[in-house]
């Protein structure tokens, strides 16, 4: 992520991004865990979530935008409201775990 170094990335847990079939996903990333409602774009490989959470336990909320540069691989922003914004990039992760799992790099 932009602003934050990987070790703060992944404080928590690894950091990640989990998309459902449902339109809804989650994310987590440093103390921050959210729950997306996205909505894809069809004409071109992207999405947009707006997203609530928590924050070491305080509420936050925001919205983001992700832009698939292959099936494998995505670049983004994420804005907290009232907070920080920063740019990421996301890779899918190894085959061993489903398809609709993303991890920040």
């Amino acid at each position: 992520m932009e602003v934050w170094s990987q070790d703060m990335v992944d404080l928590v847990e690894e950091a990640y991004f989990h998309f459902n079939e449902d339109d809804q996903g989650q994310f987590t990333f440093c103390a921050v865990e959210g729950d997306m409602d996205i909505v894809v774009n069809t004409r071109i490989p992207e999405l947009e979530f707006s997203w609530e959470g928590t924050d070491d336990a305080k509420h936050v909320s925001g919205r983001g935008k992700i832009e698939f540069l292959s099936p494998f691989e995505g670049e983004g922003i994420i804005y907290i409201h009232n907070g920080d914004r920063s740019a990421f990039s996301i890779k899918r992760k190894e085959q061993s775990v489903p398809d609709n799992v993303v991890k920040f790099r």
